[in-house]
């Protein structure tokens, strides 16, 4: 399989090593000096890029007839703009705030305990993620998935990096070292504390995911998630 890289930093490095591995080939390694020559040419794209180009790169793969698996965060203003064009051009698109396997699990978990939580008015639920200094948005994609997750299945209603109201989720945001990514949601009481969480030890697992996500999309045309990918359906 022929697979376009939107994005060419640690992440999309790592992807091209897992990619070479699993016997697929590079035409393209996209980042800021350089253009989308031989976009065209590829089966399928990933765009692991900065929330600055991801649309740019994401509309190119559309107008090209390729099908797209985008890992960037911070552009989601412009998702639905996106996905509209996806239709329009009858394209294959996949965009997920965390590929890895562990994490989608770990979003399946997330909502089935927000279900049993939302019984009982005595918890009140925050969120903590820690991410790499690098990191450019913050909360982290990975986290605001959470916190909807928490939301379409409970009485809460938004997040905020602020003090939280009564119907909010507060979300504290962490930068240190070059931490791949911890998320903990955390269920309070005078009494006890149930704590949900998942902590990253390297990239491997973004990668991979993302990898596993291009090939699964290849030849595929709608809009898909990564339940869809790893067959994953909330109970």
């Amino acid at each position: 399989m022929k697979i376009a890289l939107l994005g060419y930093g640690k992440m999309g490095k790592v992807i091209e090593r897992i990619a070479l591995e699993r016997g697929h080939e590079i035409v393209l390694k996209k980042d800021e000096s350089n253009t989308y020559d031989g976009l065209s040419t590829a089966d399928v794209a990933i765009d692991f890029s900065v929330p600055t180009a991801a649309v740019a790169n994401i509309s190119n793969c559309f107008h090209a007839n390729v099908p797209v698996v985008s890992g960037t965060t911070g552009w989601l203003e412009h998702y639905e703009e996106m996905a509209a064009l996806c239709n329009e051009k009858q394209g294959g698109f996949i965009s997920s705030s965390n590929f890895s396997l562990g994490v989608n699990i770990f979003f399946e978990l997330n909502e089935y305990l927000a279900k049993i939580m939302s019984q009982f008015d005595s918890y009140k639920v925050t969120m903590e993620e820690i991410h790499h200094t690098q990191k450019l948005d913050a909360p982290s994609g990975t986290a605001i998935s959470l916190a909807k997750g928490v939301i379409e299945n409970s009485k809460y209603a938004n997040w905020t990096l602020e003090d939280a109201k009564t119907n909010e989720i507060h979300i504290e945001a962490k930068r240190i070292g070059d931490v791949p990514g911890t998320h903990t949601v955390t269920y309070d009481s005078i009494v006890d504390s149930i704590e949900l969480k998942h902590t990253a030890h390297n990239r491997e697992g973004f990668a991979l995911g993302a990898v596993i996500a291009a090939e699964w999309l290849a030849g595929k045309k709608g809009i898909y998630t990564m339940k869809d990918v790893l067959n994953l359906e909330s109970k």
